[in-house]
């Protein structure tokens, strides 16, 4: 590999660990303003708890990038994320999350070219590593929101992701 070939992985990867990070980190600022009763509590019928969204990273947080890129079995069982109704408090759910992303971030600081170029089925879809990191990392992204969103609902306050930075201040080349 090319030393620019390389710049460009390292880039690709430190940003994906990043990303997963920020997550966390909203997660964790959502999580922190709901009450312990109201964690598995649903919106309605068809939507999912902060629980179940917690237990939904992991698992698919645990099958697309530490099972695929990271070579070992697959175990996941996606029905049990979302019937789950209880069993896990607020702290233990955080430090499952916790967990769950320094096991990717720990596959995704070990990856090389070969395993981020190679071709997978994960969960039946055909993806190429780079493929597999880039819809984790989305996933985890889209369920943040949805966490935030319910978390907002519940609790009617700003939560602060971005609390002492201005992000009014404009691009600069």
């Amino acid at each position: 590999m090319n030393e620019v070939q390389d710049k460009w992985m390292i880039e690709f990867l430190e940003n994906s660990s990043f990303r997963l990070e920020e997550s966390t980190r909203m997660i964790k600022i959502s999580l922190a303003a709901v009450k312990e009763e109201n964690v598995w509590k649903k919106p309605n019928e068809s939507s999912n708890s902060i629980g179940n969204q917690i237990l939904h990273i992991c698992g698919n947080m645990t099958q697309y990038i530490i099972a695929s890129l990271g070579n070992l079995d697959d175990f996941r069982k996606r029905d049990e994320e979302f019937s789950t109704t209880a069993g896990y408090s607020k702290k233990e759910l955080i430090l499952k999350l916790e967990d769950t992303v320094d096991k990717a971030k720990s596959v995704l600081k070990n990856c090389n070219s070969e395993q981020l170029l190679k071709k997978r089925v994960v969960q039946g879809f055909n993806l190429s590593g780079i493929g597999i990191v880039m819809h984790a990392v989305e996933h985890y992204s889209y369920h943040t929101g949805q966490v935030a969103f319910w978390t907002k609902l519940m609790v009617n306050k700003d939560l602060g992701f971005y609390n002492g930075r201005d992000l009014n201040i404009k691009n600069k080349q």
